[in-house]
């Protein structure tokens, strides 16, 4: 592992989302120079599923030999992070460093994505970072030695980076650009450089994305800790770089990668937005116990069939004022030559459907036939005979069931 060498010491970093993952790993090998660290993060109490909050990784840090000071910051919020801003410059003197470390994801097509949830990546992954940045570089510009960096790719334009997950990469690639924009806008007078992962780092989102079994195919977030100190002990004149981990630590002379791994010796598997194709990824994930929760473009395709058909007329109708009137989320269980399960939400934004589980919790659930679904939707079956029949059981709002009966008589006269 690369080796503290105190050049970070008495520096004050601001970094968000430092409460736990690869912020916090940054915030900890910083510390062990004796440096101050802002933790400004959203978790303030614990989480049910995820580990540590602003005050658990504030005493890790100054456990480590650094100064901390927690900060409930959603980057999304103004107010909040010029509250945080000035308490970091009322503290420590001034800020040295700004690590945008905050992101949000969310791997799904166009269609299959709320805006709810579009609003979310753009607004923490490229506002979150422009916002914190504009707020930080008036500080930053009177450091010795300032540094922005961000955690985001290569600006990889290859079109397969983009058919699967477009809103995703849009927000991410906008990190990217920020750095683009400001290493030129500020060459002489801060620093601006992104980092990104060669393989896959065993965070939460990574367990998300690849459940239990993927966490041996994964590097430690020690790893993006040591190419971050390797990049933030740099002059301003190294600006402007998109940083691979594995190719800036091999050029500080780290020979030994196997220390960065969680299960040595077994194979890594390549993070997004670098060379190699997503379908090999979800099946490299697949061969080595894991389940990858995102469509590769080829393997995990979207579904073809009758089932498929029909949601694509359910999509074309739908809008605010159904939404409006209904105010109801349907999981479909369908069983029968078309298995699976879809899902209809008319409650948030101008609704969506599609394949899988339904973006946000159900408020009904209705188990049937894949032929008897088809014929609800064609409108030669109506749900509450299908339910008295027993063709069709609902589990939650029954009024809601019954609501669903206005959108089949609209796609009745679309078939």
């Amino acid at each position: 592992m690369l080796q503290n060498t105190g050049k970070l010491a008495g520096c004050t970093i601001f970094i968000t989302g430092a409460s736990r993952g690869i912020g916090k790993a940054i915030a900890l090998k910083a510390a062990r120079d004796g440096a101050n660290v802002v933790v400004a993060a959203k978790t303030a109490d614990p989480h049910p599923k995820l580990p540590g909050t602003i005050y658990t990784a504030a005493a890790e840090i100054e456990a480590a030999g650094g100064k901390a000071l927690p900060c409930i910051v959603d980057v999304r919020d103004e107010k909040q992070i010029n509250e945080a801003v000035e308490q970091a410059v009322q503290k420590f003197g001034g800020i040295d460093i700004l690590v945008n470390n905050a992101s949000a994801i969310n791997l799904t097509g166009t269609l299959e994505t709320p805006m709810k949830k579009v609003d979310l990546m753009l607004g923490i992954n490229l506002r979150g970072t422009y916002l914190t940045s504009k707020l930080c570089i008036p500080h930053l510009l009177k450091s010795k030695n300032p540094h922005i960096l961000n955690l985001s790719p290569p600006l990889n334009l290859n079109p397969i980076w983009f058919k699967n997950h477009t809103a995703y990469t849009m927000a991410k690639y906008g990190m990217s650009m920020c750095v683009l924009g400001m290493a030129e806008e500020f060459k002489g007078s801060i620093a601006v450089n992104a980092l990104w992962p060669r393989t896959a780092i065993q965070t939460a989102a990574m367990d998300m994305l690849g459940g239990s079994g993927i966490g041996k195919q994964c590097r430690k977030v020690e790893i993006m800790a040591d190419a971050a100190y390797a990049i933030l002990k740099n002059p301003t004149s190294f600006t402007g770089q998109f940083v691979i981990d594995e190719d800036i630590l091999k050029k500080e002379g780290i020979k030994d990668f196997d220390v960065y791994a969680v299960e040595p010796g077994h194979p890594l598997l390549p993070d997004f937005f670098l060379d190699q194709q997503p379908e090999d990824l979800a099946k490299q994930m697949k061969e080595h116990g894991a389940t990858p929760a995102f469509k590769s473009g080829k393997a995990d395709s979207a579904p073809t069939g009758p089932i498929s058909d029909m949601f694509n007329v359910i999509r074309g109708i739908l809008s605010p004022d159904i939404v409006k009137t209904t105010q109801g989320v349907y999981r479909f269980d369908l069983s029968g030559e078309h298995a699976g399960v879809w899902y209809i939400d008319l409650k948030n934004d101008a609704g969506s459907a599609g394949s899988g589980e339904p973006p946000v919790k159900a408020d009904v659930i209705m188990t049937l036939d894949s032929a008897d679904f088809i014929k609800m939707f064609g409108g030669k079956l109506k749900p509450t005979m299908a339910f008295m029949s027993g063709k069709l059981k609902i589990k939650g709002d029954m009024g809601l069931a019954i609501k669903l009966e206005k959108m089949m008589a609209m796609m009745k006269s679309k078939l």
